[in-house]
C-alpha cells in the first residue's frame, strides 16, 4: 500500500508543477504588459482619426454637400465611434507580479485533497487491501481458513461497502461448515450489489443445506424469485434435483440437472451432474447415459473404505438390493460429500470415496478433514431411511490418502 501512494504521488508531481511553473515567468510578464502599457500609442491614433474626419465633415458642411441635420448626425456618429473605441482601451491598474501567489498553494492543496478523496471513493484502495491480506496469509506457513476468515471480517469491519470483502467471506464461511454466517455474509452482499439471479440462487442453495436439505418456504421464496429473473438459472435446478433426488422423484432430478447442465460453463460441475444424473436412472431402473464405471486413478483427496455386512443380517435381503455409501461433512450442513452405489452382493468389498463421488460442485472431500460415513442397505431404493432398511455408520473418519488402511464400516443395524 505504500508503494501505491508513492506511486500516486508521483504522478501528482507533474501537475503540481504545472501551477508553480506560471510563477517564474511572473516578473517578465508584468515588465513586458507594463512597457506595452507605458508605450501604447492607440488611444492618441484614435483621436487623430477623429480629429482628421470632424475636419471633413465641417469642410463638406461649409461647401455647402450637406444640410445642417445631416452634419450633427454625421458628427454625433464619430463622437460616439471615438468613446467606443476609447472605452475599449481603458485597462485596470496593473497588479504587482507577487500578488496571487498564496492562491497557488491553496490550489495545489486542493487539488491533492480533490485527488485522494476522489481515490478513496472511486478507486480500489479497499481491494488493494483484501488482496494483501490474502497474500500474506497464504503466504504464511502457518496460515490457516481461520486466520484468513479472521482477517477478512477486519476488512469487514473497515470496509463495509465493499461488495469484494463479502464475496470472499461466503465462500469461506460455506466451506468451513458456517452456514448461519455464510448466509449473512451473501444478504449483505446482494443488499450491495442488487438481487441478481445467481446471487439469489447461491443464497437459496446454502439456505436449503443449512434448513437440512428441506425445500422451506425461505428457500422456496428464493427459487421462484430467481427463475422468475432467469428460469434457466443452474445453481437453483441443481439445488431442485438434489431435493428431488431426496424424495425419491428420480425422474424429476434427472430433469432438472439436465436444464442445470445446459447453463452451465464448468465442466467440473456439469460432470458432477452428469453422475447423479446416472445414479438416478440406475434407481428406475434405466441405462445410464454414458459409462458409469468407477476410474482406476483417484482424484483428489479420498477415503479408503471397507465395507461388510454383519453375519446376523445375511441373507436378509436380495443380493442385488441397492447399497449406498454416502460422505458427510460432521456438521451435516453440506451436501453429500461423496456417494457411492455397490449391491448387497458385491459385500464385502473396497472402495474408494474422493472427488468422482461428489453430487454438488459445492461440496466434495477435499472441503473438510474428516467425514461421517453412513452406508445403507435401501429394500426400496429410496433416498431417506425406510423401515427395514440396515445401514452402518462411523464418524471421524480422516480425509487423505489413500494408500493406506482401510476404514471399517460393518453394516450391523436395521431402521426400526
Amino acid at each position: 500500500m505504500t508503494l501505491l501512494w508513492i506511486a500516486f504521488a508521483l504522478l501528482l508531481l507533474p501537475a503540481l508543477w504545472l501551477l508553480v511553473a506560471p510563477l517564474k515567468r511572473a516578473r517578465a510578464v508584468h515588465d513586458a504588459q507594463r512597457d506595452h502599457e507605458t508605450n501604447d500609442r492607440s488611444a492618441d491614433q484614435n483621436v487623430a482619426i477623429y480629429q482628421r474626419r470632424l475636419a471633413s465633415l465641417e469642410a463638406a458642411f461649409e461647401r455647402g454637400d450637406i444640410d445642417q441635420a445631416s452634419f450633427e448626425e454625421d458628427r454625433l456618429a464619430l463622437e460616439r465611434s471615438l468613446l467606443e473605441d476609447t472605452e475599449r482601451l481603458k485597462r485596470a491598474p496593473l497588479k504587482a507580479s507577487a500578488s496571487g501567489r498564496l492562491a497557488v498553494p491553496l490550489v495545489m492543496l486542493a487539488v491533492v485533497v480533490a485527488s485522494v478523496l476522489w481515490y478513496q471513493h472511486e478507486g480500489a484502495e479497499g481491494d488493494l487491501a483484501l488482496m494483501a491480506v490474502r497474500q500474506e496469509v497464504m503466504s504464511d506457513p502457518e496460515g490457516s481458513p481461520e486466520m484468513l476468515i479472521a482477517r477478512l471480517e477486519e476488512q469487514a469491519a473497515r470496509q463495509p461497502e465493499n461488495p469484494n470483502v463479502w464475496s470472499m467471506l461466503f465462500p469461506l464461511y460455506r466451506d468451513g461448515g458456517q452456514g448461519r454466517e455464510a448466509i449473512d455474509a451473501l444478504e449483505r452482499l446482494i443488499e450491495i450489489e442488487g438481487r441478481h439471479p445467481q446471487l439469489l440462487a447461491q443464497l437459496a442453495q446454502i439456505e436449503f443445506f443449512v434448513a437440512g436439505r428441506r425445500l422451506t418456504d425461505r428457500v422456496q421464496e428464493l427459487v421462484d424469485e430467481t427463475l422468475e429473473k432467469n428460469s434457466s438459472e443452474p445453481t437453483v435446478l441443481g439445488l431442485l434435483g438434489i431435493e428431488a433426488f431426496d424424495r425419491g422423484a428420480y425422474q424429476e432430478a434427472i430433469d432438472n440437472w439436465r436444464r442445470a447442465i445446459a447453463g452451465m460453463s464448468d465442466p467440473a460441475s456439469g460432470e458432477a451432474l452428469r453422475q447423479g444424473i446416472q445414479i438416478a436412472q440406475q434407481r428406475l431402473g434405466q441405462e445410464p447415459e454414458g459409462d458409469v464405471a468407477v476410474e482406476e486413478e483417484p482424484q483428489g483427496p479420498g477415503i479408503l473404505a471397507r465395507v461388510s455386512l454383519d453375519e446376523e443380517l445375511a441373507g436378509r435381503l436380495d443380493d442385488n438390493t441397492p447399497v449406498f455409501v454416502v460422505a458427510r461433512d460432521m456438521a451435516g450442513e453440506l451436501p453429500p460429500l461423496a456417494v457411492a452405489r455397490l449391491t448387497l452382493g458385491d459385500l464385502p468389498t473396497e472402495l474408494v470415496l474422493d472427488q468422482r463421488h461428489a453430487m454438488s460442485p459445492q461440496a466434495n472431500l477435499g472441503q473438510v478433514e474428516q467425514a461421517r460415513l453412513v452406508v445403507r442397505v435401501s429394500e426400496s431404493g429410496q433416498a431417506t431411511p425406510q423401515p427395514g432398511d440396515m445401514f452402518g455408520q462411523r464418524g471421524g473418519v480422516a480425509v487423505g490418502d489413500t494408500d493406506g488402511e482401510p476404514v471399517e464400516i460393518v453394516i450391523d443395524s436395521v431402521v426400526d
